[in-house]
Protein backbone atom coordinates (compact mmCIF):
# COMPACT_ATOMS: atom_id res chain seq x y z
CA UNK A 1 0.00 0.00 0.00
CA UNK A 2 1.41 3.38 -0.83
CA UNK A 3 1.76 5.86 1.62
CA UNK A 4 -1.30 7.95 2.10
CA UNK A 5 -1.97 11.21 4.21
CA UNK A 6 -4.74 13.57 5.54
CA UNK A 7 -4.61 16.82 3.06
CA UNK A 8 -6.06 19.58 5.34
CA UNK A 9 -6.50 21.79 2.17
CA UNK A 10 -8.16 19.09 0.19
CA UNK A 11 -10.11 17.72 3.57
CA UNK A 12 -9.53 13.52 2.05
CA UNK A 13 -6.85 11.38 2.42
CA UNK A 14 -5.22 11.11 -0.63
CA UNK A 15 -1.41 8.97 -2.11
CA UNK A 16 1.59 10.62 -1.54
CA UNK A 17 2.93 11.38 -4.68
CA UNK A 18 6.43 13.14 -4.75
CA UNK A 19 7.34 16.28 -6.79
CA UNK A 20 10.92 14.47 -7.30
CA UNK A 21 11.19 10.63 -7.66
CA UNK A 22 12.42 9.39 -4.51
CA UNK A 23 12.39 12.58 -2.05
CA UNK A 24 10.25 13.98 0.35
CA UNK A 25 10.45 17.78 1.37
CA UNK A 26 8.87 18.93 4.44
CA UNK A 27 8.60 22.29 6.07
CA UNK A 28 7.31 22.73 9.96
CA UNK A 29 6.13 25.61 11.51
CA UNK A 30 8.56 25.56 15.02
CA UNK A 31 7.67 27.09 18.13
CA UNK A 32 7.61 30.93 19.14
CA UNK A 33 10.63 31.07 21.56
CA UNK A 34 8.80 33.27 23.87
CA UNK A 35 8.74 30.59 27.31
CA UNK A 36 9.31 27.31 28.47
CA UNK A 37 8.20 24.23 25.96
CA UNK A 38 5.32 22.42 27.64
CA UNK A 39 3.48 19.09 26.19
CA UNK A 40 0.81 20.71 23.90
CA UNK A 41 4.11 22.50 22.12
CA UNK A 42 5.98 19.00 21.68
CA UNK A 43 3.50 17.47 19.96
CA UNK A 44 3.95 18.51 17.17
CA UNK A 45 7.44 17.89 16.86
CA UNK A 46 7.09 14.45 18.25
CA UNK A 47 4.22 13.69 15.54
CA UNK A 48 6.38 14.76 12.62
CA UNK A 49 9.78 13.37 13.74
CA UNK A 50 7.67 10.19 13.54
CA UNK A 51 6.66 11.17 9.62
CA UNK A 52 10.26 11.83 8.44
CA UNK A 53 11.48 8.62 9.93
CA UNK A 54 8.68 6.67 8.28
CA UNK A 55 9.20 8.65 4.91
CA UNK A 56 12.97 7.63 5.49
CA UNK A 57 12.19 4.24 6.35
CA UNK A 58 10.01 4.40 3.41
CA UNK A 59 13.16 5.10 1.20
CA UNK A 60 12.42 8.67 0.62
CA UNK A 61 15.65 10.78 1.00
CA UNK A 62 13.92 13.71 3.02
CA UNK A 63 14.84 16.85 3.92
CA UNK A 64 13.32 18.46 6.56
CA UNK A 65 12.79 22.46 7.46
CA UNK A 66 11.41 23.14 10.65
CA UNK A 67 11.80 26.96 11.84
CA UNK A 68 11.91 29.35 15.08
CA UNK A 69 10.40 32.37 15.77
CA UNK A 70 12.52 34.44 17.31
CA UNK A 71 11.18 37.81 16.94
CA UNK A 72 7.54 38.28 17.48
CA UNK A 73 5.20 40.74 19.50
CA UNK A 74 4.90 38.28 22.44
CA UNK A 75 8.74 38.00 22.56
CA UNK A 76 9.09 41.77 22.99
CA UNK A 77 6.35 42.06 25.48
CA UNK A 78 7.74 39.35 27.86
CA UNK A 79 11.12 40.65 27.51
CA UNK A 80 10.06 43.73 28.72
CA UNK A 81 8.11 42.77 31.47
CA UNK A 82 11.21 40.67 32.84
CA UNK A 83 13.72 43.64 32.11
CA UNK A 84 16.17 42.13 29.62
CA UNK A 85 16.88 41.94 25.98
CA UNK A 86 14.32 40.23 23.89
CA UNK A 87 16.98 38.12 22.24
CA UNK A 88 18.67 36.82 25.48
CA UNK A 89 14.87 35.45 26.48
CA UNK A 90 14.53 34.27 22.94
CA UNK A 91 18.18 32.25 23.17
CA UNK A 92 17.24 30.78 26.32
CA UNK A 93 13.73 29.71 25.42
CA UNK A 94 15.41 28.24 22.14
CA UNK A 95 17.79 26.47 24.64
CA UNK A 96 15.13 25.35 26.85
CA UNK A 97 12.96 24.01 23.48
CA UNK A 98 16.48 22.03 22.29
CA UNK A 99 16.58 20.49 25.60
CA UNK A 100 12.58 19.45 25.38
CA UNK A 101 13.00 17.99 22.12
CA UNK A 102 16.23 15.97 23.07
CA UNK A 103 14.89 14.41 26.22
CA UNK A 104 12.01 13.13 23.88
CA UNK A 105 14.47 12.25 20.74
CA UNK A 106 13.01 14.45 18.36
CA UNK A 107 15.58 14.28 15.52
CA UNK A 108 17.19 17.30 14.75
CA UNK A 109 15.70 18.48 11.03
CA UNK A 110 17.54 19.02 7.93
CA UNK A 111 18.12 22.68 9.01
CA UNK A 112 16.49 24.60 11.56
CA UNK A 113 16.20 28.54 10.32
CA UNK A 114 16.09 31.17 12.84
CA UNK A 115 13.27 34.33 11.78
CA UNK A 116 16.34 36.96 12.21
CA UNK A 117 18.51 35.10 9.82
CA UNK A 118 16.57 35.88 7.16
CA UNK A 119 15.68 39.09 6.68
CA UNK A 120 16.99 39.55 3.34
CA UNK A 121 14.76 37.13 1.96
CA UNK A 122 11.71 38.16 3.64
CA UNK A 123 12.10 41.60 2.28
CA UNK A 124 12.36 40.25 -1.39
CA UNK A 125 9.56 38.63 -0.92
CA UNK A 126 7.77 41.42 0.19
CA UNK A 127 8.95 43.71 -2.54
CA UNK A 128 7.69 41.02 -5.04
CA UNK A 129 4.39 41.04 -3.93
CA UNK A 130 3.79 45.16 -4.32
CA UNK A 131 5.23 44.50 -7.36
CA UNK A 132 2.92 42.04 -8.39
CA UNK A 133 0.01 44.47 -6.57
CA UNK A 134 -0.80 42.11 -3.66
CA UNK A 135 0.51 44.17 -0.59
CA UNK A 136 1.23 47.96 0.25
CA UNK A 137 3.05 50.09 2.02
CA UNK A 138 0.82 52.13 4.74
CA UNK A 139 0.26 55.41 3.44
CA UNK A 140 0.49 56.83 7.43
CA UNK A 141 4.28 56.82 7.38
CA UNK A 142 4.51 53.90 9.79
CA UNK A 143 6.59 51.66 7.71
CA UNK A 144 4.49 48.99 8.07
CA UNK A 145 3.52 46.82 4.90
CA UNK A 146 0.24 44.87 4.55
CA UNK A 147 -1.14 42.11 2.55
CA UNK A 148 -4.06 43.10 -0.24
CA UNK A 149 -6.56 39.83 1.09
CA UNK A 150 -9.14 40.88 -1.99
CA UNK A 151 -6.44 40.96 -4.29
CA UNK A 152 -6.51 37.06 -4.17
CA UNK A 153 -9.42 35.47 -5.09
CA UNK A 154 -8.89 32.78 -3.65
CA UNK A 155 -8.12 33.63 0.20
CA UNK A 156 -9.73 31.75 2.47
CA UNK A 157 -9.89 28.26 0.87
CA UNK A 158 -7.21 27.00 3.42
CA UNK A 159 -9.68 27.26 6.33
CA UNK A 160 -12.59 26.92 4.51
CA UNK A 161 -14.01 30.77 5.35
CA UNK A 162 -15.19 33.73 3.02
CA UNK A 163 -13.36 36.86 3.51
CA UNK A 164 -16.41 38.73 4.27
CA UNK A 165 -17.32 36.22 7.13
CA UNK A 166 -13.72 37.03 8.88
CA UNK A 167 -12.83 38.84 11.78
CA UNK A 168 -10.06 41.54 12.02
CA UNK A 169 -6.94 40.73 11.55
CA UNK A 170 -5.37 41.77 15.29
CA UNK A 171 -1.84 41.38 14.30
CA UNK A 172 -1.18 45.23 13.48
CA UNK A 173 -2.99 48.60 13.97
CA UNK A 174 -5.57 48.63 11.63
CA UNK A 175 -5.37 52.70 10.60
CA UNK A 176 -3.06 52.24 7.86
CA UNK A 177 -4.82 49.07 6.51
CA UNK A 178 -7.08 49.21 3.15
CA UNK A 179 -9.57 46.34 5.00
CA UNK A 180 -9.22 45.33 8.61
CA UNK A 181 -8.49 42.09 7.32
CA UNK A 182 -5.40 42.71 5.73
CA UNK A 183 -2.47 41.44 7.03
CA UNK A 184 0.51 42.58 8.48
CA UNK A 185 3.69 41.62 6.36
CA UNK A 186 6.45 43.94 7.69
CA UNK A 187 5.67 46.12 11.00
CA UNK A 188 7.42 49.61 11.54
CA UNK A 189 9.16 49.98 14.15
CA UNK A 190 7.34 51.40 17.42
CA UNK A 191 9.16 54.22 19.82
CA UNK A 192 8.45 52.23 22.15
CA UNK A 193 10.30 49.02 20.92
CA UNK A 194 14.31 48.53 21.00
CA UNK A 195 16.12 49.52 18.31
CA UNK A 196 17.92 46.29 18.25
CA UNK A 197 14.71 44.37 17.44
CA UNK A 198 14.46 46.62 13.73
CA UNK A 199 16.03 46.04 10.56
CA UNK A 200 16.20 48.32 7.67
CA UNK A 201 13.88 48.10 4.69
CA UNK A 202 12.58 49.67 1.70
CA UNK A 203 9.77 51.19 3.85
CA UNK A 204 12.14 52.14 7.11
CA UNK A 205 13.17 50.46 10.12
CA UNK A 206 10.67 47.49 11.59
CA UNK A 207 10.69 43.83 11.36
CA UNK A 208 8.67 41.20 9.79
CA UNK A 209 5.21 39.61 10.62
CA UNK A 210 4.83 36.17 11.35
CA UNK A 211 3.34 35.02 8.58
CA UNK A 212 6.04 36.28 5.83
CA UNK A 213 8.83 34.54 7.64
CA UNK A 214 7.83 31.09 7.01
CA UNK A 215 6.93 32.08 3.06
CA UNK A 216 10.65 33.37 2.83
CA UNK A 217 12.14 30.27 4.65
CA UNK A 218 10.51 27.52 3.28
CA UNK A 219 11.55 28.83 -0.39
CA UNK A 220 14.70 29.36 0.26
CA UNK A 221 15.36 26.04 1.44
CA UNK A 222 12.90 23.93 -0.10
CA UNK A 223 12.07 26.08 -3.21
CA UNK A 224 8.93 27.40 -4.91
CA UNK A 225 6.88 23.79 -4.41
CA UNK A 226 7.44 21.17 -1.97
CA UNK A 227 5.76 18.23 -0.71
CA UNK A 228 4.25 19.05 3.30
CA UNK A 229 3.86 21.83 5.21
CA UNK A 230 2.97 20.68 8.70
CA UNK A 231 2.02 22.37 12.00
CA UNK A 232 -0.12 22.77 15.16
CA UNK A 233 -4.21 22.55 14.38
CA UNK A 234 -4.37 25.87 16.24
CA UNK A 235 -1.94 27.29 12.94
CA UNK A 236 -4.11 26.39 9.83
CA UNK A 237 -5.74 29.76 10.41
CA UNK A 238 -4.34 32.66 9.91
CA UNK A 239 -0.90 31.47 9.56
CA UNK A 240 -1.21 28.73 6.94
CA UNK A 241 -3.66 30.27 5.45
CA UNK A 242 -1.62 33.58 5.03
CA UNK A 243 1.66 32.01 4.09
CA UNK A 244 -0.46 29.91 1.34
CA UNK A 245 -2.04 33.12 0.07
CA UNK A 246 1.18 35.43 -0.06
CA UNK A 247 2.81 32.22 -1.32
CA UNK A 248 0.82 31.42 -4.48
CA UNK A 249 0.57 35.13 -5.00
CA UNK A 250 3.79 35.57 -5.42
CA UNK A 251 3.81 32.69 -8.07
CA UNK A 252 5.09 29.85 -6.21
CA UNK A 253 3.07 26.70 -5.70
CA UNK A 254 3.98 26.23 -2.49
CA UNK A 255 2.80 22.77 -0.29
CA UNK A 256 1.26 19.78 -1.98
CA UNK A 257 -0.23 18.40 1.11
CA UNK A 258 -0.67 20.70 4.32
CA UNK A 259 -0.63 18.40 7.35
CA UNK A 260 -2.02 19.42 11.04
CA UNK A 261 -1.66 17.90 14.35
CA UNK A 262 -4.37 17.64 16.80
CA UNK A 263 -4.31 19.38 20.31
CA UNK A 264 -3.53 18.54 24.03
CA UNK A 265 -6.23 19.52 25.93
CA UNK A 266 -6.87 19.68 30.08
CA UNK A 267 -10.00 19.75 30.98
CA UNK A 268 -11.14 20.14 27.45
CA UNK A 269 -9.28 23.11 26.86
CA UNK A 270 -6.34 23.56 24.57
CA UNK A 271 -3.05 23.11 26.45
CA UNK A 272 -1.38 26.99 26.14
CA UNK A 273 0.05 29.42 28.58
CA UNK A 274 -2.91 31.87 28.29
CA UNK A 275 -5.12 29.34 29.75
CA UNK A 276 -2.63 28.28 33.00
CA UNK A 277 -2.70 25.24 32.08
CA UNK A 278 0.28 23.64 30.97
CA UNK A 279 2.55 21.43 31.72
CA UNK A 280 6.37 22.18 30.91
CA UNK A 281 8.84 19.04 30.01
CA UNK A 282 11.03 19.05 32.94
CA UNK A 283 7.85 18.77 35.35
CA UNK A 284 6.35 15.90 33.57
CA UNK A 285 9.60 14.30 33.57
CA UNK A 286 9.80 14.03 37.04
CA UNK A 287 7.06 11.41 37.22
CA UNK A 288 8.09 9.64 33.45
CA UNK A 289 11.05 8.95 31.53
CA UNK A 290 11.45 10.86 28.45
CA UNK A 291 10.68 7.43 26.33
CA UNK A 292 7.58 6.76 28.02
CA UNK A 293 6.41 10.66 27.34
CA UNK A 294 7.09 10.02 23.70
CA UNK A 295 5.36 6.58 23.76
CA UNK A 296 2.65 8.20 25.23
CA UNK A 297 2.72 10.91 22.39
CA UNK A 298 3.06 8.15 19.43
CA UNK A 299 0.41 5.98 20.88
CA UNK A 300 -2.43 8.85 19.63
CA UNK A 301 -3.22 9.54 16.19
CA UNK A 302 -1.45 12.83 15.68
CA UNK A 303 -4.98 13.95 13.97
CA UNK A 304 -7.02 12.57 17.36
CA UNK A 305 -7.20 15.21 20.14
CA UNK A 306 -5.63 13.90 23.51
CA UNK A 307 -6.87 15.11 26.99
CA UNK A 308 -4.13 14.80 29.05
CA UNK A 309 -3.91 13.46 32.53
CA UNK A 310 -1.07 11.54 34.57
CA UNK A 311 -3.35 8.43 35.05
CA UNK A 312 -3.29 7.73 31.55
CA UNK A 313 0.15 8.41 31.40
CA UNK A 314 1.09 6.16 33.73
CA UNK A 315 -0.47 3.78 31.96
CA UNK A 316 1.36 4.26 28.66
CA UNK A 317 4.29 4.20 30.72
CA UNK A 318 3.22 0.89 32.25
CA UNK A 319 2.73 -0.64 28.56
CA UNK A 320 5.95 0.24 27.25
CA UNK A 321 7.73 -1.20 29.84
CA UNK A 322 6.32 -4.51 29.05
CA UNK A 323 8.25 -4.04 25.52
CA UNK A 324 11.37 -3.21 27.35
CA UNK A 325 10.43 -6.35 29.58
CA UNK A 326 10.51 -8.62 26.82
CA UNK A 327 13.88 -6.84 24.66
CA UNK A 328 15.66 -7.75 28.13
CA UNK A 329 14.48 -10.69 28.29
CA UNK A 330 15.26 -11.72 24.90
CA UNK A 331 18.63 -9.74 25.25
CA UNK A 332 19.58 -12.17 28.01
CA UNK A 333 18.52 -15.79 25.53
CA UNK A 334 19.57 -14.61 22.41
CA UNK A 335 23.19 -14.23 21.52
CA UNK A 336 22.81 -11.57 18.95
CA UNK A 337 19.91 -9.77 17.93
CA UNK A 338 20.20 -9.27 13.59
CA UNK A 339 20.48 -5.94 12.43
CA UNK A 340 18.10 -6.38 9.40
CA UNK A 341 14.89 -6.58 11.42
CA UNK A 342 12.57 -5.55 9.54
CA UNK A 343 8.72 -3.90 10.92
CA UNK A 344 5.94 -6.57 10.55
CA UNK A 345 2.97 -6.08 8.07
CA UNK A 346 0.33 -4.98 9.57
CA UNK A 347 2.89 -2.11 11.44
CA UNK A 348 3.90 -0.54 7.73
CA UNK A 349 0.08 -1.06 6.65
CA UNK A 350 -0.71 0.76 9.54
CA UNK A 351 2.01 3.37 8.95
CA UNK A 352 1.47 4.27 5.31
CA UNK A 353 -2.45 4.72 6.68
CA UNK A 354 -2.33 8.35 7.32
CA UNK A 355 0.65 7.46 9.79
CA UNK A 356 -1.96 5.01 11.98
CA UNK A 357 0.47 5.23 15.16
CA UNK A 358 -2.54 3.08 17.43
CA UNK A 359 -2.67 0.27 14.80
CA UNK A 360 1.06 0.62 14.62
CA UNK A 361 1.34 0.57 17.91
CA UNK A 362 -1.13 -2.27 18.24
CA UNK A 363 0.91 -4.40 15.97
CA UNK A 364 4.04 -3.83 17.91
CA UNK A 365 2.41 -4.83 21.38
CA UNK A 366 1.29 -8.01 19.33
CA UNK A 367 4.96 -9.10 17.64
CA UNK A 368 6.07 -8.67 21.51
CA UNK A 369 3.38 -11.25 22.87
CA UNK A 370 4.27 -13.32 20.09
CA UNK A 371 8.11 -12.89 21.12
CA UNK A 372 7.42 -14.18 25.10
CA UNK A 373 5.76 -17.23 23.84
CA UNK A 374 8.91 -17.66 21.78
CA UNK A 375 11.12 -17.15 25.14
CA UNK A 376 10.00 -20.43 26.80
CA UNK A 377 12.10 -22.53 23.56
CA UNK A 378 15.14 -20.29 24.37
CA UNK A 379 17.36 -19.12 21.57
CA UNK A 380 16.34 -19.75 18.31
CA UNK A 381 16.19 -18.13 14.18
CA UNK A 382 12.34 -17.50 15.29
CA UNK A 383 13.25 -14.74 18.21
CA UNK A 384 15.96 -13.39 16.94
CA UNK A 385 13.62 -12.65 13.94
CA UNK A 386 11.06 -10.99 16.10
CA UNK A 387 12.92 -9.40 18.24
CA UNK A 388 14.64 -7.29 15.59
CA UNK A 389 11.53 -6.56 14.28
CA UNK A 390 10.41 -5.28 17.83
CA UNK A 391 13.76 -2.94 17.45
CA UNK A 392 12.81 -2.07 13.54
CA UNK A 393 9.74 -1.09 14.78
CA UNK A 394 10.33 0.87 17.84
CA UNK A 395 13.36 2.92 16.28
CA UNK A 396 10.92 4.30 13.43
CA UNK A 397 8.45 5.36 16.10
CA UNK A 398 11.92 6.68 18.19
CA UNK A 399 10.94 4.56 20.88
CA UNK A 400 14.26 2.06 20.61
CA UNK A 401 16.09 1.92 24.02
CA UNK A 402 19.31 1.08 23.25
CA UNK A 403 19.50 4.03 21.35
CA UNK A 404 22.35 6.47 22.16
CA UNK A 405 19.85 10.02 21.76
CA UNK A 406 18.08 8.41 25.18
CA UNK A 407 21.67 8.91 26.67
CA UNK A 408 23.95 5.67 27.34
CA UNK A 409 25.06 5.60 31.01
CA UNK A 410 27.92 7.64 32.13
CA UNK A 411 31.20 5.48 33.77
CA UNK A 412 29.68 6.89 36.76
CA UNK A 413 26.23 5.25 36.38
CA UNK A 414 27.66 2.09 35.17
CA UNK A 415 29.62 2.08 38.74
CA UNK A 416 26.78 3.09 40.70
CA UNK A 417 24.61 0.53 38.56
CA UNK A 418 27.44 -2.17 39.17
CA UNK A 419 27.43 -1.51 42.73
CA UNK A 420 23.70 -1.66 43.09
CA UNK A 421 23.36 -4.80 41.20
CA UNK A 422 25.67 -6.69 43.61
CA UNK A 423 24.32 -5.24 46.75
CA UNK A 424 20.54 -6.41 45.08
CA UNK A 425 22.30 -9.93 44.44
CA UNK A 426 22.98 -10.39 47.80
CA UNK A 427 19.62 -9.65 48.82
CA UNK A 428 18.44 -12.51 45.75
CA UNK A 429 20.52 -15.25 47.04
CA UNK A 430 19.35 -14.71 50.78
CA UNK A 431 15.57 -14.57 49.49
CA UNK A 432 16.75 -17.77 47.24
CA UNK A 433 18.16 -19.91 50.26
CA UNK A 434 14.97 -18.86 52.17
CA UNK A 435 12.72 -20.08 49.74
CA UNK A 436 15.11 -23.68 49.55
CA UNK A 437 14.09 -23.86 53.39
CA UNK A 438 10.34 -23.05 52.97
CA UNK A 439 10.79 -20.17 55.01
CA UNK A 440 8.17 -17.96 52.96
CA UNK A 441 8.12 -15.61 55.44
CA UNK A 442 11.44 -14.77 55.09
CA UNK A 443 11.28 -14.79 51.62
CA UNK A 444 8.43 -12.29 51.05
CA UNK A 445 10.30 -10.37 54.13
CA UNK A 446 13.08 -9.93 51.18
CA UNK A 447 11.07 -8.87 48.23
CA UNK A 448 8.99 -6.33 50.23
CA UNK A 449 12.57 -4.94 51.44
CA UNK A 450 13.44 -4.80 47.67
CA UNK A 451 10.12 -3.07 46.73
CA UNK A 452 10.39 -0.55 49.54
CA UNK A 453 13.82 0.60 47.81
CA UNK A 454 11.45 0.89 44.29
CA UNK A 455 13.03 -2.44 42.69
CA UNK A 456 10.50 -4.78 41.18
CA UNK A 457 11.46 -8.40 41.38
CA UNK A 458 10.53 -10.74 38.63
CA UNK A 459 10.40 -14.46 38.86
CA UNK A 460 12.09 -15.87 35.50
CA UNK A 461 13.01 -19.72 34.37
CA UNK A 462 15.93 -18.09 33.85
CA UNK A 463 16.25 -17.11 37.77
CA UNK A 464 14.72 -13.77 39.20
CA UNK A 465 15.44 -10.01 37.57
CA UNK A 466 15.41 -7.19 39.00
CA UNK A 467 14.42 -3.54 37.39
CA UNK A 468 14.40 0.26 39.74
CA UNK A 469 10.69 1.07 39.25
Amino acid sequence: MALRLYDSATREVRDFTPLQPGKASLYVCGLTVQSEPHVGHVRSGVNFDVLQRWLRASGYETTFIRNVTDIDDKILAKSADQGRPWYNLGYEMHRELDAAYASLNVARPTYEPLATGHIPEIVALIEELIAKGHAYAAEDGSADVYFDVRSWPTYGELSGQKVDDMEAAADADPRGKRDPRDFALWKGRKVSEPETASWPSPWGLGRPGWHIECSAMAGKYLGPAFDFHGGGLDLRFPHHENEQAQSRAAGRPFASFWLHNAWITTSGEKMSKSLGNSLVIPEVLKQVRGIELRYYLVAAHYRSHVEFSFEALHEAAAGFQRIEGFLERAASVVEEIPADGVPCADFVNAMDDDLGTPAAVAALHETVREGNKLLADGDSPALRGVTASVRAMLDILGLDPADPAWGPASGEDEKLTGALDVLVRGVLDERAQARAAKDWARADAMRDRLKEAGIEIEDTPEGPKWSVN
